[in-house]
């Protein structure tokens, strides 16, 4: 194991580069990649990776929510992912988006899972191995989970309004300016249609690009410690939701928070700023 992970709460939720290189044909793993640009599996991916889009596969075509348990289990059937299946996530941005799809992964509680530390952007930055081949697998039989357990992972709008006005730890990982008001969407990105900008009344700024290196990988243990419980003041056991603007950002520091720092009631309010920011009489701050 990587020497850097024995610190973290939860040691065996990342692997690095080197152990799944060495590691792409083992038995009992599947390797999906889920990026926010979706052409770029298509111009090369890590070898034996399959594609989950995060808007086609993920979401529901419809209503703005999440898939069901029946279209949770045909993406496994159509990937061969079985519920002993160990998915390793991969993916551009940090992982974003992979830990996006690691965190719906549990809201089905497919607890088998992992994520790349640096994921694609490491991956490319050492040389190692891409192709364009498409793997294909044999369907699998997954079976259709009894429920989607939104309860554990998963904030609604109505359940974050009670957690403000409570007085609630409250996490906001947008950029700077998005949580100040100046603006309404992240820089070199389209605004979306939120009609208000500023953040949810006592949150903490805290971009979640302050958990990763340089090289895309997570910060040790000593620094998200020291950015989380020191700058934030957050205790591992108190009730925290975090948010930015449609719930992918929020992934990646529920991520850290649950596996990497061990806290223990974590959500992930998915509605986040575009779902916020339009509500009519909706409380908002600014501090721009």
């Amino acid at each position: 194991m990587n020497a850097k992970f024995a610190d973290y709460a939860t040691p065996d939720i990342l692997v690095d580069t080197d152990w799944l290189l060495a590691n792409l044909d083992t038995p009992g793993i599947r390797i999906i990649e889920s990026n926010e640009d979706l052409l770029l599996y298509d111009v090369s991916h890590i070898p034996g990776a399959v594609h989950i889009d995060w808007r086609r596969d993920l979401n529901d075509q419809t209503t703005r929510d999440y898939v069901g348990p029946e279209g949770f289990a045909e993406i496994c059937r159509r990937h061969g992912i079985t519920p002993d299946t160990t998915v390793i996530f991969y993916g551009d941005k940090s992982n974003w988006w992979a830990c996006y799809a690691f965190w719906v992964f549990q809201l089905f509680g497919h607890t088998k899972a992992k994520v790349l530390d640096g994921g694609r952007d490491k991956w490319e930055e050492e040389g190692k191995t891409l192709t364009r081949t498409v793997p294909t697998y044999p369907a699998s039989d997954y079976p259709v989970p009894a429920l989607r357990d939104d309860a554990a992972h998963r904030a609604y709008f109505q359940q974050t309004l009670a957690h403000y006005q409570a007085g609630k730890k409250l996490v906001d990982v947008r950029s700077p300016k998005e949580y100040s008001g100046e603006t309404t969407h992240m820089p070199e990105y389209p605004q979306e249609g939120v009609l208000r900008g500023g953040h949810i009344p006592g949150a903490k700024s805290c971009p979640w690009a302050r958990a990763a290196n340089a090289d895309k990988t997570f910060k040790t243990r000593a620094e998200l410690d020291a950015l989380y419980g020191g700058e934030l003041g957050l205790k591992t056991d108190d009730d925290i939701i975090a948010y930015c603007r449609i719930g992918e950002r929020s992934s990646h520091t529920w991520f850290v928070l649950k596996y990497l720092l061990g806290y223990i009631h974590v959500r992930n309010y998915d509605g986040s700023w575009t779902e916020w920011g339009n509500m009519v009489r909706t409380p908002i701050e600014r501090t721009a």
